[in-house]
């Protein structure tokens, strides 16, 4: 009887172990797969927001054509008041009212002016929405790569994330989407990664220096 309860225990002690294995695995594969997620949210948000920007360029120029159209109605509607006058009167004052037709024709060019002054306006309106393109914040790739240039030793992905989240208290930095975003680099060729031990260390690729020279 004790054999077969040394055996029992044996086996659950197994099982158990492989299930540990198994959970601390499935584990890392939900933090990898998140980090993923939320890296490419990153970067669905910033198209978004260059989206909305082209929206609103888009919408600018569009705009221009009905005031034009709107000043060619109001200049062409001139000549045809000067016809429509000239027909309730006599054949006696033809001179009168072709003087009054050929006064409205001559004023006619005047009145196409706004039309030239149209697009400056309209350029003016273009420009203002470029305002905000500088206030635009990096993306999580650039932030990761600017640090790296910076440092002459390797850094952790714990030590990135640490220092990133006090360089930008305003966003929130997490080590698994610095380490996925990381690994992206190094599959790139942007970044070197460097194993001691059980710790993994990353650094800017030395190639990159001469050619930003």
């Amino acid at each position: 009887m004790s054999e077969v309860k040394d055996r029992t225990t044996e086996l659950t002690s197994q099982y158990a172990a492989q299930v540990t294995g198994d959970l601390e695995r499935n584990t890392k594969e939900q933090d990898r797969i998140g980090g993923e997620i939320q890296a490419l949210q990153e970067q669905l948000t910033a198209l978004q927001h260059d989206h909305t920007v082209l929206v609103n360029l888009q919408q600018a120029l569009g705009g221009a054509s009905p005031a034009a159209e709107a000043a060619t109605a109001t200049v062409s509607s001139v000549p045809h008041q000067g016809v429509a006058s000239s027909k309730p009167g006599r054949p006696k004052k033809t001179a009168a009212t072709n003087a009054k037709t050929t006064a409205s024709k001559k004023t006619a060019p005047k009145q196409t002016a706004p039309k030239q002054t149209a697009p400056k306006q309209t350029a003016a309106k273009v420009s203002s929405p470029k305002a905000p393109k500088p206030a635009a914040e990096p993306t999580l790739v650039e932030v990761i790569r600017g640090y790296l240039k910076q440092q002459s030793e390797p850094r952790s992905a714990a030590e990135i994330s640490d220092a990133l989240t006090q360089a930008h208290p305003d966003r929130t930095v997490k080590t698994t989407v610095v380490r996925t975003t990381l690994e992206g680099l190094v599959a790139k060729n942007h970044a070197h990664r460097n194993k001691q031990g059980t710790s993994v260390f990353y650094t800017a690729p030395a190639t990159q220096e001469p050619a930003a020279g």
